[in-house]
């Protein structure tokens, strides 16, 4: 069985984001035994840009 955690991450809703939050977060989990299997948009702009996605990590339980 898996055990899963879902983190919600702002991206600023542009194209290029200026963020690299996502990657601090990938490796803190990864060091805690979380593998990083995917994300999840959860929000959009006016323009169709992802404004907010979640993160998702599993782990054997």
């Amino acid at each position: 069985m898996y055990q899963y955690k879902y983190i919600p991450v702002d991206t600023g809703g542009g194209f290029l984001s200026d963020t690299r939050e996502h990657r601090e977060l990938i490796d803190a989990y990864a060091a805690e035994g979380w593998r990083y299997i995917g994300f999840f948009p959860v929000s959009f702009t006016g323009h169709g840009g992802i404004s907010q996605v979640d993160l998702i990590f599993e782990r054997e339980s």
